[in-house]
C-alpha cells in the first residue's frame, strides 16, 4: 500500500541548511566545464551519494559536441599605473566565461570593445558568456567603466582551453518500480545565487530527504551543465528513457517571489497535475504557465524526439527579477525562508506522484454504510463539510479503475493529502482495492 510522504524535518532548520550551502558554492568559479564544476560536485557530494561522469571533449552528443574544457586561473585588467582596475579575483562575473587566453596591451578605446556593462544598472556587473565561439571580453559595473581613464591598459586572462571533460553528476535512490522521477538541475552558472545555486541547494535537500525511504519510484537527480549537459545525457542514455514517467527542473528557487510551474510540452502530464493540485491548496501566490521552446534544460527533454514529462518549478522566472544574470544575484536576494517553502512545494509534488493511483470498489452499487464502519459521523442531517469525510464519498465514487487519486483531487478541490487519507481508510476496511498501485 502507497503511504503519505512526511516532510523530514523541521523546515526553518532545512532552510538554513540550504541557504548555508549556496552560501559555500557562491565563491567557485563554474562554467559548462572545469575544476569549478567538480568542487561543486565535490560539496554536493559531501551531502548525498553521487556518481560523477566524466565525458571526453569532441564526443559527438545528438547534434552536438562536447566542447574543450575550460578552466582559468586569474584575469584582470591593469593602468598605467598598474593597478588592477578590473580583478577576476574580486568577482568572477568579471571576466566572460570561456574567454580565450589573452595578454595585449591596448588603449581604452579599442579595450570597450571587450567590455560589458548594464548602463540602466550602472553598479552591476553582467554575467555574459562566448561558450562556442572563440572570444575574449570582460563584464564590469558601468560605473567601472566611466571611471576608466584614457591610455593603455595591460589585459590579462590566464585561462586554457583544451581537450578535457564534460563533467556531471548523477543521484539515484532505487525504488520499489523501475520506473523513474527525473529531477534535473543546472551547474553551470558562477557566483549567481538564484540561478542556480538555489536550484542545487534545493535537488541536494531533496535527495538527502528522500534517501533511505520505501519508495513507489526510482528517483534520479541530475547535476549537469546547461544544455550541453541536458542533451550529452540524453545522447548517452537514450534506450532507457522509456523508464522516465515524470520529470521537473528546478531552478530560481530561492527568491520571495511567487511560485512558478511551467507545464511540460504534453501540458497535461502528471507532473503537471501533481503540480497544480500541490500550489492550489498552499496558501501562496503562484502562477503556471504553458510550456515554450526556451528556458533551461526542459527544452531537451521536451524536444520532439524526446518529449518527456518535464516541467519546471521555480519562484521568480529566468529573466523576470532584475538581479537575473549580474552580480545582484548574490546572498542577499534569497533567503532560508524562501528555499524552505521551494522545499515544501516541492516535497508535496513528489507525494502526489507516490501517493496517486486507482483504485475499484469493492461495492459499486450504492454508497457502502460508512457509519458501522465508524467511518461516518454519528450524528446525521449535518451540512458536510470539505473535510475527510467528502473527501471518502468521492474516492468511494471514482474508485471505478478508471480515475486516479489526482481526479478525485481536481474534480473535488480537495487538498491531494486529505484525498490520499482518505483511499487508505477505504484500503483499511476493504472498501476499495488497488489497482496499479
Amino acid at each position: 500500500m502507497t503511504t503519505a510522504l512526511v516532510v523530514p524535518q523541521d523546515l526553518q532548520t532545512l532552510g538554513r541548511e540550504m541557504y548555508e550551502l549556496v552560501r559555500l558554492l557562491y565563491p567557485i568559479c563554474r562554467s559548462i566545464t572545469g575544476d569549478g564544476v567538480r568542487q561543486t560536485l565535490a560539496l554536493v557530494g559531501d551531502r548525498i551519494p553521487l556518481q560523477i561522469r566524466e565525458v571526453p571533449s569532441g564526443t559527438q552528443v545528438l547534434d552536438w559536441v562536447v566542447p574543450p574544457e575550460w578552466n582559468i586561473r586569474d584575469a584582470y585588467i591593469k593602468n598605467g599605473r598598474g593597478e588592477r582596475v578590473v580583478d577576476f579575483k574580486r568577482s568572477n562575473l568579471h571576466v566572460v566565461s570561456y574567454s580565450i587566453p589573452t595578454h595585449r596591451r591596448m588603449t581604452l578605446d579599442e579595450l570597450r570593445e571587450h567590455l560589458h556593462t548594464l548602463p540602466d544598472r550602472p553598479g552591476w556587473v553582467p554575467y555574459r558568456t562566448t561558450y562556442y565561439t572563440p572570444d575574449w571580453g570582460f563584464s564590469l559595473s558601468h560605473d567601472q567603466l566611466a571611471a576608466l581613464e584614457p591610455g593603455e591598459y595591460e589585459v590579462v586572462i590566464d585561462s586554457t582551453l583544451a581537450p578535457g571533460h564534460l563533467t556531471y553528476a548523477e543521484s539515484v535512490l532505487r525504488g520499489k518500480s523501475e520506473s523513474e522521477v527525473l529531477i534535473s538541475t543546472h551547474i553551470c552558472h558562477p557566483s549567481l545565487c538564484n540561478d542556480n545555486l538555489a536550484g542545487i541547494a534545493l535537488a541536494s535537500a531533496l535527495a538527502r530527504a528522500l534517501a533511505g525511504r520505501a519508495l513507489r519510484y526510482t528517483y534520479r537527480f541530475l547535476f549537469i551543465p546547461g544544455t550541453i549537459g541536458s542533451i550529452t545525457w540524453l545522447a548517452l542514455n537514450e534506450e532507457h528513457l522509456n523508464r522516465i514517467a515524470h520529470g521537473l527542473v528546478l531552478a530560481c528557487a530561492g527568491d520571495p517571489g511567487p511560485f512558478t510551474y511551467k507545464k511540460s510540452r504534453r501540458g497535461n502530464a502528471e507532473i503537471d497535475r501533481a503540480a497544480s493540485v500541490v500550489l492550489r491548496h498552499l496558501n501562496r501566490e503562484f502562477s503556471f504557465v504553458d510550456f515554450s521552446p526556451y528556458g533551461y534544460d526542459e527544452r531537451q527533454y521536451c524536444s520532439p524526439g524526446f518529449n518527456l514529462p518535464v516541467g519546471v518549478f521555480s519562484r521568480t522566472p529566468y529573466g523576470q527579477f532584475p538581479q537575473y544574470h549580474t552580480s545582484a544575484d548574490n546572498l542577499d536576494l534569497i533567503t532560508p525562508q524562501s528555499l524552505a517553502d521551494s522545499f515544501a512545494a516541492c516535497w508535496g509534488i513528489i507525494a502526489v506522484l507516490e501517493g496517486n493511483g486507482r483504485y475499484g470498489s469493492v461495492n459499486p452499487k450504492g454508497e457502502p454504510q460508512l457509519g458501522r464502519r465508524g467511518l461516518y459521523r454519528r450524528v446525521g442531517g449535518q451540512q458536510i463539510s470539505k473535510g475527510d469525510e467528502m473527501a471518502l464519498l468521492w474516492v468511494l465514487n471514482l474508485a471505478d479503475g478508471d480515475h486516479d487519486l489526482l481526479d478525485v483531487a481536481e474534480r473535488s478541490g480537495l487538498p491531494f493529502a486529505a484525498v490520499r487519507r482518505a483511499a487508505d481508510r477505504l484500503l483499511e476496511h476493504t472498501l476499495v482495492r488497488g489497482i496499479d498501485v
